[in-house]
């Protein structure tokens, strides 16, 4: 029998998907669960499992096209009962912890968070609902959602009309030219004008994928929304290098993976919000959304691009809860098992650009929030160090820059840098009584 494939719901959020590439085609024999497609919405990349085995009959939606969920896409041809089914909303249940290799998030982020001057989606910016046929108009010719947002609708309700977007077209025509925008908003080159202007062999032109397209459309949003000012300080974290050197083979047998800083400084970095709530807060106009809870986003490096899977309520953690969880969303971010959902609602974001060797970094804020800390690599450094009769003497300790990078609007210089010699105070003074 056959057995439907449709575009699965990756969030509550999302309606709609675009298909990247099938990497099955017709003919081919699947396993269940066997990845058969990757799929992108606004929020992230994800390789969509096959609901059934058997072989591909067919695709019906093909590459580069964008359709809304539960809209059928391929049919496999089976012996199973089952007529129809929908592929598995990209939640699939990780591997135990006990057996995960170790994954360390990396380098400067980008957010999969849906871009202020994309075209439209479902709801405008201010929750107006938009068919799929005015998404679609939309998307083709390049009206952003504050355009949409703008106009008045004469359906019911209030709804914008496919009559009123193309009257509103009509009227757009009529005005001065502008250059052609993505889908995220960012001007769009001519391919062949280019090539003319930069000749093969010497020269290679080439398209930004879907999410490099969205990582700079928000750091471009990011520098234009807040005023980014960075704060650094030098943190001696040498006796979490020396706890670690002596329980990592302890950890990674009790854990099955390995123990590495990030939960350190992620836990460091979560008390320290705690006392500064300033810096877990977001603008909206001219009112501060405090929050009350901890969403730390950690900037993992993908296949696709940079990745910001979040840690929900991380100040609920313990240290072996926020070290599991680093483990398993780099892990998942990594294979593409990410939902949406998981990389929305980040309060606060940490990025190691250390792991590639760097010493100092000036992260860009990660859009809504209002700071982000960047890490350095941990180096030996030669430093003077006071004793307990406050005589210098010179020593070598393990050293890590980090730097915060912060909202001007709202937290000022004393603000963000308390915050960050707090998180440095914590580092350096780390309590490991209660770690496991």
């Amino acid at each position: 029998m056959q057995v439907d494939v449709v575009m699965p719901k990756m969030g509550e959020s999302i309606q709609e998907g675009k298909i990247l590439r099938w990497m099955k085609k017709p003919g081919d024999k699947i396993e269940k669960d066997e990845s058969i497609l990757e799929i992108s919405t606004d929020k992230v990349d994800s390789e969509i499992p096959s609901p059934a085995a058997g072989t591909l009959a067919k695709i019906i939606v093909p590459e580069g096209e964008t359709v809304e969920v539960g809209t059928v896409i391929a049919a496999i041809e089976t012996n199973a009962s089952v007529r129809r089914a929908e592929a598995p909303a990209a939640t699939p249940v990780a591997p135990s912890p006990q057996k995960l290799p170790v994954a360390e998030p990396s380098v400067k982020p980008v957010t999969a968070a849906p871009a202020a001057r994309q075209t439209a989606g479902a709801r405008g910016n201010g929750g107006r609902f938009y068919s799929p046929l005015v998404r679609t108009i939309a998307t083709k010719e390049g009206i952003a959602l504050e355009e949409l947002d703008q106009l008045s609708g004469t359906g019911i309700g209030g709804r914008v009309t496919k009559k009123d977007v193309l009257e509103y077209l009509t009227g757009r025509a009529a005005a001065p030219a502008r250059p052609a925008r993505s889908e995220v908003g960012l001007p769009r080159a001519d391919l062949k004008e280019l090539q003319r202007k930069y000749p093969p062999p010497l020269f290679e032109v080439v398209q930004m994928d879907n999410v490099q397209l969205k990582m700079a459309e928000h750091m471009v949003r990011s520098v234009q929304t807040s005023p980014h000012v960075e704060a650094i300080s030098e943190c001696d974290v040498s006796r979490i290098v020396d706890f670690r050197a002596g329980n990592a083979e302890r950890f990674e047998k009790q854990e099955g993976f390995k123990l590495t800083y990030t939960p350190f400084i992620i836990d460091a970095a979560v008390r320290a919000l705690k006392e500064f709530p300033i810096v877990n807060s977001s603008v909206e106009g001219d009112k501060i959304i405090l929050k009350r809870f901890v969403n730390l986003g950690i900037a993992v490096a993908s296949p696709s691009g940079l990745i910001v899977p979040v840690i929900k309520n991380a100040e609920e953690k313990n240290f072996l809860g926020l070290a599991r969880a680093v483990n398993d969303l780099a892990l998942r971010t990594r294979s593409k098992k990410l939902s949406p959902d998981e990389v929305i609602g980040g309060t606060f974001t940490l990025t190691n650009y250390g792991v590639f060797g760097n010493t100092i970094g000036t992260p860009i804020i990660n859009q809504p929030q209002v700071a982000i800390l960047g890490v350095g690599a941990i180096k030996k450094r030669a430093v003077v160090v006071p004793d307990a009769e406050g005589n210098d003497s010179i020593a070598v300790r393990s050293i890590m820059f980090l730097t915060l990078a912060f909202d001007h609007r709202v937290i000022d210089g004393a603000m963000g840098g308390q915050f960050l010699e707090r998180v440095v105070s914590n580092l350096e003074q780390y309590d490991f009584s209660r770690k496991f």
